[in-house]
Parts: structure tokens; sequence; C-alpha cells
């Protein structure tokens, strides 16, 4: 039975840059760190970044971050204090909740999303 998500790994091309990024943004909270692999925690989620190449290109797979509606204006700040570049997210309906779109420096795509699963299934069945 799966009881949840273990971890997510990212390879990076640099660890302390990735690192720092991941505690602007996210309040990451490093718990392990060697040459090759560091581990974090934010909440309780582990993320582990291991050192390797970059993604060779960007796609819309991603890692959505549930936060607060009242948070969103803070995160914009934290997404742009941390030299993360912004994209535009896919469009919306309405009451599906609001999305902050970014890149790493490695090419993955992370979204902070306002909304819930039950908001966006109402929005889909009511437009």
């Amino acid at each position: 039975m799966i009881t949840g998500i273990s971890h997510i790994t990212l390879v990076v091309q640099n660890l302390e840059r990735t690192a720092a990024f991941l505690e602007c943004i996210f309040d990451a909270k490093e718990v392990f760190s060697n040459t090759v692999t560091k581990y974090f925690l934010i909440n309780d989620l582990w993320i582990a970044l291991n050192k390797g190449n970059s993604l060779s290109e960007r796609t819309y797979n991603h890692i959505a971050f549930a936060i607060k509606d009242d948070d969103y204006d803070k995160y914009i700040s934290r997404v742009n204090k941390a030299n993360a570049e912004v994209v535009q997210g896919r469009t919306r309906s309405n009451g599906e909740g609001r999305s902050i779109y970014f890149y790493d420096f490695d090419n993955h795509l992370f979204e902070l999303h306002t909304g819930t699963l039950d908001e966006r299934l109402k929005s889909l069945f009511t437009e």
C-alpha cells in the first residue's frame, strides 16, 4: 500500500546554489550534506539534491507546492529574491486558485499553488 511520497530527488550542477534557492523560497532545512548530495526537509517532505548535469531542456513537468492565498505576494518576493525565472502558467478558470511558476538553475519547473483539488474539480464543472 502506498502511504505517500517518500522523497523527491533533483539532479543539479551546483549543490550550494540550489541549497540557497531552496532555503530562500521554501524555508528548506538542510539535514545532510556531503560532496555529491544534500538532503533537505520542506516541512515533512524530503528533498534530495544529487550533483550532476542540468536537464537539457525545459518541460511542463513540475513539482507543485501548496501555499495559502494570503501568502501569494510573500512567495512572489521570495522567488524574485532567489533570482528564479518566473514564467507564465496555463490559463486558469475562476475559482481554481493562483499559481507562481518558476525555473531553478537546472531547468526544473516549480509551482506554488493556492488552490486545492476540490476547487479545481468544482471549477471544471462550473465552466
